[in-house]
């Protein structure tokens, strides 16, 4: 087996709680509807939002018309959506630093939206060597192409780098394209997995 050199992360389910429950909750309150029912018009948009086919205007605009609701009159009522839901995992946090400062290369690689990569950038974060977002490359897992991208830009074969998420075809596609590949569980199997695979 090649020595691990890279080490790529998911961001909502890995590095932070997942964001969907709180989102799809405070956007649901923010339309005066159920969650049940503001869930499926949610997601009939959502796809397109994450690779960047659609702005962050367009998205609400087919909301508010399949739901026969107003929008939200916020200038960027994701993002506020967004940080209500953000909820870090302090210790995943740590582990990518101590990888990070150990000398692996160390990237985030997130389906996610631009007015959380804004959000994103604002925290500051130092232990990444790399970012990639679909709503920027307009490509999102499970494609294989999103992995090459990554590995691409982090110099890293795939067989000298290990992807972790939280989502199974996430893992699968990672997989697929020649990775290592952990699905998530806690940062205590994650911990025991890298070792696992001599990555200390």
């Amino acid at each position: 087996m090649e020595k691990v050199k890279s080490i790529i992360l998911d961001w909502g389910g890995v590095l932070i709680e997942d964001p969907r429950p709180g989102l799809l909750r405070f956007c649901a309150d923010a339309f005066g509807i159920p969650q049940d029912q503001y869930t499926p018009a949610h997601d009939m948009f959502l796809e397109k939002f994450h690779v960047g086919a659609i702005s962050e205007q367009e998205f609400w605009l087919g909301i508010s018309a399949e739901l026969g609701k107003p929008q939200p009159e916020i200038r960027s009522f994701w993002y506020e959506a967004f940080k209500a839901a953000y909820a870090p995992r302090p210790e995943v946090f740590s582990l990518a630093r101590s990888l990070h400062e150990k000398g692996y290369k160390t990237a985030l690689l997130s389906n996610t939206e631009l007015p959380a990569v804004g959000f994103f950038h604002e925290q500051n974060y130092d232990m990444f060597d790399l970012l990639v977002f679909s709503c920027v490359e307009r490509i999102a897992k499970p494609q294989r192409e999103i992995y090459e991208i990554t590995l691409n830009r982090l110099g890293s074969t795939a067989r000298q780098t290990v992807f972790i998420d939280d989502r199974a075809d996430y893992v699968q596609g990672a997989t697929e394209a020649g990775l290592h590949a952990i699905l998530f569980e806690s940062a205590e199997q994650l911990r025991n997995e890298l070792t696992e695979l001599k990555v200390e």
